[in-house]
């Protein structure tokens, strides 16, 4: 028996909170209705966009794969809406950022770094990681650079947040999660039309089914 006969019908699928991109865009939701509750007014459309976009990009990627079994095409279109919800989601930020007159962190800041080699799993995570970010940005460069403990990509970005506030840091992490998300999504989304490609989908199971059902007859 081959690998064709073996083939199942309706294949297993779902699964998906073991996916990275599920989990990193399940912490930018947690996070943005966290932040969202915090310094946005929750009568505004602001609030209410933000954390829809934040929810879409979740419900996007479980829907799709819960989709997979019966339709591929499925999948891949709604996995295809979430980066685009984290996009929109992106742009809230950087706006919220812009029109308070704070920084929006370079991609090559080191606190990103630093935030994703934390790897945070929970808002609470990523609310500690704020604190220990702006507190330290609130030491003397004097007493940093002095700690013999402490890397030098550490000490480089105490100095960079002396003057970040609590918003500035928890929207700057917010977007490096983002970043993430979206980087992750797309290797899936990639793997999931080559997959398509070269096996297709229910449609095509089910007429190699078919067709395998006349043969034994």
């Amino acid at each position: 028996m081959d690998k064709m006969d073996k083939e199942p019908l309706i294949p297993k699928h779902g699964g998906y909170r073991k996916l990275k991109s599920f989990q990193v865009a399940q912490l930018v939701y947690d996070v943005t209705v966290r932040f969202c509750n915090r310094y946005s007014d929750r009568r505004t459309r602001t609030h209410d966009q933000m954390v829809q976009a934040a929810r879409s990009g979740v419900q996007n990627i479980s829907e799709g794969s819960q989709a997979s079994g019966t339709s591929k095409k499925t999948e891949l279109k709604l996995t295809n809406l979430a980066p685009a919800s984290l996009e929109e989601l992106r742009l809230d930020y950087e706006d919220f950022l812009r029109q308070r007159g704070l920084k929006i962190w370079e991609r090559e800041d080191p606190r990103r770094s630093e935030l994703i080699a934390h790897r945070p799993v929970s808002a609470d995570d990523m609310a500690q990681w704020v604190k220990q970010t702006h507190g330290l940005g609130k030491q003397p460069a004097s007493s940093i650079l002095s700690t013999p403990s402490m890397s030098s990509t550490r000490s480089m970005s105490s100095m960079s947040s002396t003057e970040s506030t609590y918003p500035e840091i928890a929207a700057n992490g917010a977007l490096a999660l983002i970043a993430v998300a979206v980087s992750l999504l797309d290797r899936q989304i990639k793997a999931q039309a080559e997959a398509f490609e070269k096996e297709g989908g229910f449609t095509e199971r089910l007429y190699r089914t078919r067709t395998r059902r006349r043969q034994g007859e």
